[in-house]
């Protein structure tokens, strides 16, 4: 299991990103998790709290962990 890596803190950024995407999808906007939405976009740097965009970031950082953690290793 390659992309399971619970020592990463890039890997539990980008699953806190995630279930707070999906989160957003199932439960209602207003209250905490829209909020929590809102908190985690800003940190991205994105003006996009919509729960697909969440949902990509949190793939996007698990991705992007496992590749850099390749490309240093020279399993390219």
């Amino acid at each position: 299991m390659r992309y399971f890596r619970p020592k990463s803190l890039t890997w539990w950024a980008g699953l806190l990103a995630m279930l707070t995407g999906i989160a957003s999808l199932v439960l209602p906007a207003a209250g905490p998790v829209g909020e929590l939405a809102r908190f985690i976009t800003l940190l991205a740097g994105s003006g996009d709290a919509s729960p697909a965009g969440l949902i990509f970031l949190g793939l996007g950082l698990i991705g992007l962990r496992d590749r850099i953690e390749r490309g240093f290793r020279g399993d390219g």
